[in-house]
This record gives structure tokens, sequence and C-alpha cells, in this order.
């Protein structure tokens, strides 16, 4: 077989999301790295990286133009690129790029084998069990159910949602698209800011529209407008000239700027709520997992309980959303872990999503 060696076999993996592709080749050996043999399904298998770069996602037309600008060795069994869209049938339109990707042409485009699209936050389900010990930061143990049920929420660009199964201890993950869900106000801040929202981008108000990077812009700019704090002279500044969900974030994690701290505040309420939402939904019993770039940047605020106040603060279904585990993903590469899972799984023919956790 093209790509397979005789320690596993090489892929080309991305993570596509409205900011950053990360693309990666990676050799996945041992057990899962065998042809023939259903990915994931046996233990002892590592996967390496090869060669990795991160591309700004939006200097490119296509995400074949992204590829080609990383570089396609001649040696790969295959691809597999996590986008973040919902995938319908064998396409994909990315929700935060103008990008539409056609997965039925997609690997004669960029000279490989075989290729396969996945939802961003698939592809971070399959990726957790990959990960190492220290790669997650523990906000809530709680008491986990053996088997229960695992919801996975992040803010990026975006703001992902997916759900993990455990059917008989064969794990499948559920794609969802919940960031897209009405947001619901709590307080009058909240409804404040919904109807600013509102105005702004014209009806629906959706929870990505305030828990993503570039949600914690427009609660910036809104936390602004509203009067609710001020921001100091040299912010606007290093907003024109930075990312500016991350400054806003650094003012607010080292408290030198009251209106990055109000906008931030507002953000963590928001996500934990949200959180506490999805929890629910699916009774996370096996535990809520935070990914994406942002949770792991403010973890100090996370860590502090502010998002566990907001995430249990459900009536009469706060204790029950006390016993659930509630942990934050540190590592980046969570998403082309789980890519590199799904490849594996697309050359062996197992094409569903299970493995075990």
């Amino acid at each position: 077989m093209t790509g397979e060696t005789e320690c596993g076999v090489r892929l080309l993996v991305g993570d596509i999301g409205g900011t950053n592709a990360r693309l990666a080749i990676v050799e996945v050996t041992g057990p899962a790295g065998r042809a023939g043999d259903r990915a994931g399904t046996a233990t002892g298998s590592t996967t390496r990286f090869v060669r990795q770069r991160t591309l700004p996602s939006r200097s490119y037309g296509s995400l074949v133009d992204a590829v080609r600008a990383f570089g396609v060795d001649a040696d790969l069994a295959g691809a597999c690129f996590a986008i973040a869209g919902p995938i319908v049938g064998h396409d994909v339109h990315a929700s935060n790029l103008p990008w539409t990707v056609h997965g039925a042409t997609l690997a004669a485009a960029i000279g490989v084998p075989r290729a396969r699209l996945i939802n961003d936050f698939d592809a971070v389900g399959r990726g957790l069990p990959l990960l190492a010990p220290d790669a997650i930061a523990t906000l809530q143990a709680g008491v986990p159910v053996d088997g229960g049920v695992i919801a996975l929420i992040g803010a990026g660009t975006g703001l992902g949602h997916a759900i993990l199964v455990d059917p008989g201890g064969r794990s499948r993950v559920l794609p969802s698209e919940g960031g897209h869900a009405t947001l619901a106000a709590r307080t009058e801040v909240e409804w404040r800011l919904v109807r600013y929202l509102a105005r702004r981008y014209g009806g629906h108000v959706s929870y990505e529209r305030a828990i993503s990077g570039p949600g914690l812009v427009d609660l910036h700019q809104f936390v602004l407008a509203d009067g609710i704090a001020v921001s100091g002279p040299t912010i606007e500044a290093e907003l024109a000239a930075e990312d500016p969900a991350a400054v806003i974030s650094k003012h607010a994690l080292d408290g030198s700027d009251p209106a990055c701290v109000a906008a931030l505040d507002l953000f963590v309420g928001l996500f934990a709520a949200q959180a506490g939402n999805f929890a629910l939904t699916t009774l996370a019993t096996g535990g809520v997992y935070l990914a994406g770039g942002i949770a792991a940047r403010i973890l100090p605020l996370l860590e502090t309980g502010r998002f566990l106040d907001a995430f249990t603060a459900k009536g009469r279904m706060s204790a029950l959303l006390r016993t659930v585990p509630v942990h934050v993903i540190l590592d980046d590469r969570v998403g082309l872990l789980g890519a590199a899972a799904a490849a594996v799984a697309d050359q062996s023919g197992d094409r569903p999503a299970t493995y075990p956790l």
C-alpha cells in the first residue's frame, strides 16, 4: 500500500479553523497503524509528527491552495481534514471561511490516494483518548460515571460542540452545531448584550456570536458602548496592531484594563452557562471537556471558580452538575491527532468513529 512502511502508515492531516489551518504529516505506528486492523481498536499505537506547520487560513482561497503551500509528500497513504463546519454528504461549507470543500474530488486535487473530511469537533473527540495525562487540566473532579456521555465544547474562531457516547464500550463521536443555538440571556446586562448583537448582526444571536475569538472582541466593544467599563489609552492601538482577542485576554488576565476585564468576565460567564446547558442536554456524566485555544489561554481565570459557579447555576440541576467532571484540553494538536485516527480508520475500512476511550 502507498504510504505504508514497516513502522505503520504516513498520512496528511489537517485541523482547519477560521483563523488557523494546522497541517501535518504524521506516521501512525503500532497495531492501529497496520493496514487491515480496525483503527484504534488495539492499544499501543503511536502518532509521530514528521512535519507540522500552521498557516493563516484566510491567506488562501481554498483548502487545496493551503495544502499545496504546505507541500504533499509522495509516500502518503491518505489524508483527513477536520474542518469547522457541518459535513453534509461529502462536502463542507466552512462556518467561518469562504471555502467550500468537495470531498469527492479532494484526493485527486492534492495528489493523495484518498482523502476524508470530518467536523473539527469530531476530530477533537477522536483525539481526546490519545492525549497524554498532562495535556488535561481539571477544573472539577466530579464523580465520573464509567461509560457515561462526554460533552465537548470549545471556543476559537467559532464555538464547537460534540458528544461522545459509549454504547457497549465502543465510543462514537456525534458532531454538533450547538454553537449556533440561540443565546439565552441570564442577566439584565446579557439582555442588553443580546439586543446589541441583534442590531449588529440582524435578528438571530447565537452563542457563537459571544463565545468565540470574534465574540470576545464584540463583548469588549459592547462593554465600552454600554458604559460598563472604560479602556486605557493604549488599548486601541494594540487592538489594531495585534490579534484583538489575544490583546483583550492578556489585559484581562493581568488586570491592567477595566474594559478587558469586564469583557472576559462576561465571556467566561456565558461560556460556562452554555457548557452547563450542553452538559444537561447530553447528560454528560462522563465529563465536560473544554477545547479550543481560548480555554487554554485563559486557564488561570477559569481556575478561580468563576467558571464553575456559572456552570452549576442551574436551579434544581445544580447538584447534578457539581458531580460532572470538567476538564480543559491544553494540547492544541488534539484535532490533528483525531484527524489521524480518522485517516487510519479510513485506511482499514472502519469508517465509523469507533475506538475505546
